[in-house]
Protein backbone atom coordinates (compact mmCIF):
# COMPACT_ATOMS: atom_id res chain seq x y z
CA UNK A 1 0.00 0.00 0.00
CA UNK A 2 1.42 3.07 -0.98
CA UNK A 3 1.76 6.19 1.18
CA UNK A 4 -0.80 8.88 0.89
CA UNK A 5 -0.78 12.28 1.81
CA UNK A 6 -4.39 13.86 2.92
CA UNK A 7 -4.19 17.76 2.18
CA UNK A 8 -6.94 20.07 3.92
CA UNK A 9 -7.20 23.00 1.74
CA UNK A 10 -8.11 26.63 3.14
CA UNK A 11 -9.40 29.42 1.21
CA UNK A 12 -7.14 32.66 1.08
CA UNK A 13 -7.80 35.02 4.01
CA UNK A 14 -9.86 32.96 6.33
CA UNK A 15 -10.22 33.55 10.25
CA UNK A 16 -7.03 31.92 11.47
CA UNK A 17 -4.67 33.81 9.24
CA UNK A 18 -3.42 31.01 6.97
CA UNK A 19 -3.19 31.15 3.63
CA UNK A 20 -2.89 28.76 0.65
CA UNK A 21 -3.02 24.92 1.17
CA UNK A 22 -1.64 23.04 4.31
CA UNK A 23 -0.55 19.21 4.22
CA UNK A 24 -0.36 16.60 6.95
CA UNK A 25 1.48 14.11 6.60
CA UNK A 26 0.29 10.79 8.53
CA UNK A 27 2.03 7.61 9.10
CA UNK A 28 1.93 3.80 10.15
CA UNK A 29 -0.54 2.38 11.98
CA UNK A 30 -1.41 2.47 15.87
CA UNK A 31 -0.69 -1.45 17.26
CA UNK A 32 -3.52 -1.91 19.51
CA UNK A 33 -2.36 -2.86 22.98
CA UNK A 34 -3.74 -6.16 24.62
CA UNK A 35 -4.48 -7.14 27.81
CA UNK A 36 -1.48 -9.41 29.78
CA UNK A 37 -3.55 -11.02 31.61
CA UNK A 38 -6.35 -12.09 29.28
CA UNK A 39 -3.54 -13.60 26.67
CA UNK A 40 -1.87 -15.71 28.84
CA UNK A 41 -4.31 -16.87 32.25
CA UNK A 42 -1.42 -18.19 33.73
CA UNK A 43 -0.73 -15.02 35.58
CA UNK A 44 -2.17 -13.76 38.58
CA UNK A 45 -2.80 -10.74 39.72
CA UNK A 46 -1.69 -10.85 43.63
CA UNK A 47 -1.21 -8.27 46.25
CA UNK A 48 1.95 -9.73 47.56
CA UNK A 49 3.30 -9.74 44.44
CA UNK A 50 5.29 -6.20 44.36
CA UNK A 51 7.60 -6.81 41.76
CA UNK A 52 4.94 -7.35 39.28
CA UNK A 53 2.81 -4.80 40.50
CA UNK A 54 5.85 -2.23 40.38
CA UNK A 55 5.24 -2.60 36.64
CA UNK A 56 2.12 -0.74 36.68
CA UNK A 57 2.42 2.26 39.03
CA UNK A 58 4.48 5.13 38.29
CA UNK A 59 8.12 6.62 39.72
CA UNK A 60 5.89 8.75 41.61
CA UNK A 61 3.24 6.38 43.00
CA UNK A 62 0.64 6.75 40.86
CA UNK A 63 -1.23 3.91 39.54
CA UNK A 64 -0.91 3.67 35.45
CA UNK A 65 -4.32 4.43 33.33
CA UNK A 66 -5.46 1.15 31.47
CA UNK A 67 -5.11 3.27 28.28
CA UNK A 68 -1.75 3.30 28.58
CA UNK A 69 -1.24 -0.06 30.35
CA UNK A 70 -3.45 -1.66 27.87
CA UNK A 71 -5.37 -3.77 30.10
CA UNK A 72 -8.72 -4.36 30.17
CA UNK A 73 -11.31 -2.97 32.13
CA UNK A 74 -11.72 -6.32 34.55
CA UNK A 75 -7.95 -6.67 34.80
CA UNK A 76 -7.29 -2.95 35.60
CA UNK A 77 -9.97 -3.55 38.33
CA UNK A 78 -8.77 -5.96 39.99
CA UNK A 79 -5.34 -4.48 39.55
CA UNK A 80 -6.34 -1.10 41.10
CA UNK A 81 -7.19 -3.72 44.64
CA UNK A 82 -3.92 -5.24 44.24
CA UNK A 83 -2.11 -2.08 44.62
CA UNK A 84 -3.88 -0.24 46.84
CA UNK A 85 -3.66 -3.44 49.60
CA UNK A 86 -0.19 -3.32 48.52
CA UNK A 87 -0.16 -0.02 49.81
CA UNK A 88 -2.04 -0.70 52.68
CA UNK A 89 0.68 -3.57 53.85
CA UNK A 90 4.00 -1.21 53.29
CA UNK A 91 4.76 -3.69 50.52
CA UNK A 92 4.17 -0.87 47.60
CA UNK A 93 4.62 3.53 48.41
CA UNK A 94 1.63 5.17 48.44
CA UNK A 95 4.06 8.43 46.76
CA UNK A 96 7.76 9.06 45.62
CA UNK A 97 10.46 9.66 48.53
CA UNK A 98 11.79 12.38 46.60
CA UNK A 99 12.35 15.36 49.00
CA UNK A 100 11.00 18.89 47.29
CA UNK A 101 12.98 21.16 49.69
Amino acid sequence: MENRRYESRTSDGDSRGNSGAKVVKRTGFHKRKVCRFCVTPTIVINYKDAKMLRYFITERGKIIPRRISGNCAKHQRELTVAIKRARILALLPFTSTLSQY
